[in-house]
């Protein structure tokens, strides 16, 4: 009998089909786990941005866990977008019942084109709740800073902290550095800092009490749609796989350049990933579809 690992992502939709509950699955399928999912919020978005979001109550939000977690167990749990407190509260609390393991968090709080996708109490509750709970949080440059600043408070020991890390003072890897061992020491969490908005070099840092740099070249190219769901997810199926933290983001990475090299041309904006890009087969290809 044949047995595949299991990955739930619980995120929302992309109705473009390049980031959210859509990048996932197909991220998953690459790497060949099963994946299942619960739909948090429907977006109406595209290549060039967000242009509506519809939440999903919390209880439709329940209901949808736990009527994949009282079936299949899964083997890692990917969370991206949550775009309301009860949303945070719904994920928590289960995540907490069944007690899952392997959960990789990737705290969507503004969309690429710089649409707020999480109100303020839902930032409060994430930080408080999904944080701790997380295997590895892998924000990017924008959003470290915001919630190190104090954009998003959480508790009267972070307003009282030291120096802050402030709006654009990540621009080093030391920063970089700095602003992980903190997100660590305040959460209690692994940290998987995205380098992305770096101005040279796309260099990611993984810290796990020490720095664990992965050193990577800029690839120009406007096919930047759905890479943070992509990684995460790709992390997320690493784990479920057996792989270690460590090899789970080398081969996350490798995944993702890959799919972002390809030079898929779609959309007006900023394209989506070729998540296909590493399979060497399909039942139809585009050659015999054209003989047909």
């Amino acid at each position: 009998m044949k047995k595949l690992s299991v990955v739930l992502t619980i995120a929302g939709s992309d109705s473009s089909g390049g980031a959210g509950i859509q990048a996932d699955l197909k991220t998953m399928s690459a790497f060949g786990v099963y994946g299942m999912s619960v739909i948090t919020a429907v977006t109406a978005q595209n290549t060039c941005g967000v242009t509506g979001v519809q939440s999903v109550t919390g209880e439709m939000i329940r209901l949808q866990l736990e009527a994949v977690l009282k079936d299949i167990k899964p083997d890692a749990v990917k969370i991206g977008m949550l775009s309301t407190a009860e949303a945070v509260e719904a994920v928590a609390d289960l995540l907490e019942e069944y007690q899952l393991s392997h959960i990789v968090l990737d705290p969507v709080m503004v969309s690429t084109s710089g649409r707020c996708l999480l109100e303020p109490e839902g930032e409060r509750l994430m930080l408080e709740r999904l944080f701790p709970m997380a295997e590895l949080v892998t924000p990017n440059i924008p959003e470290i800073q915001a919630i190190l600043a104090g954009t998003i408070q959480t508790e009267e020991a972070h307003l009282q902290s030291s120096e802050p890390v402030t709006e654009n003072c990540i621009t080093t890897v030391f920063d970089m550095e700095a602003a992980a061992k903190k997100l660590w020491q305040r959460y209690s969490c692994q940290v998987l800092l995205k380098g992305g908005h770096m101005q040279q070099a796309a260099d990611d840092l993984l810290y796990v009490g020490e720095p664990v740099w992965f050193p990577a070249e800029r690839i120009e190219c406007s096919n930047t749609h759905g890479t943070g769901c992509t990684l995460s997810s790709a992390i997320a199926s690493g784990l479920a796989l057996g792989y270690s933290l460590e090899e789970s983001v080398g081969r996350a990475k490798e995944y993702v350049r890959g799919a972002m090299s390809t030079g898929l041309e779609l959309g007006h904006g900023n394209g989506p990933l070729d998540h296909g890009w590493n399979t060497s087969s399909a039942v139809f290809t585009q050659s015999s579809q054209s003989a047909r």
